[in-house]
């Protein structure tokens, strides 16, 4: 078998069916793939509930629950590779509940506090 006939064999049989992409308002002509159609589709995440964006140990809470805090108030330090980061609070709100305690290891994605 030559090569051109196994290029076009390839790109029959394993290569998706064009179809249209509105992206804004361009219309595009691509090949999507399966893994794209069945992608996780990206949601805005919730402010009031702050999570951990890197695994960690809280080195220090400084935040009570019931604490009426503003936006880039600090609301504790979380440690990870040897650097403090000072988690501060992404809306104006009340702290209504602390998910960790201090010297606590977290996982990336923990769950840490939630405001009202």
């Amino acid at each position: 078998m030559s090569n051109k006939e196994k290029s076009s064999k390839k790109s029959s049989s394993s290569e998706p069916r064009l179809e249209s992409l509105e992206i804004g308002s361009a219309l595009y002509t691509t090949r999507l793939t399966t893994k794209f159609k069945n992608r996780q589709i990206w949601k805005k995440p919730d402010e009031k509930r702050i999570v951990a964006v890197i695994p960690g140990n809280i080195q220090k809470i400084m935040a009570k629950e019931g604490d009426e805090v503003s936006a880039g108030t600090p609301l504790l330090i979380l440690e990870a590779m040897k650097m403090r980061n000072e988690i501060l609070s992404p809306v104006n709100g009340v702290v209504l509940k602390i998910h960790v305690s201090e010297g606590e290891m977290v996982s990336k994605s923990h769950l840490i506090i939630e405001m009202g």
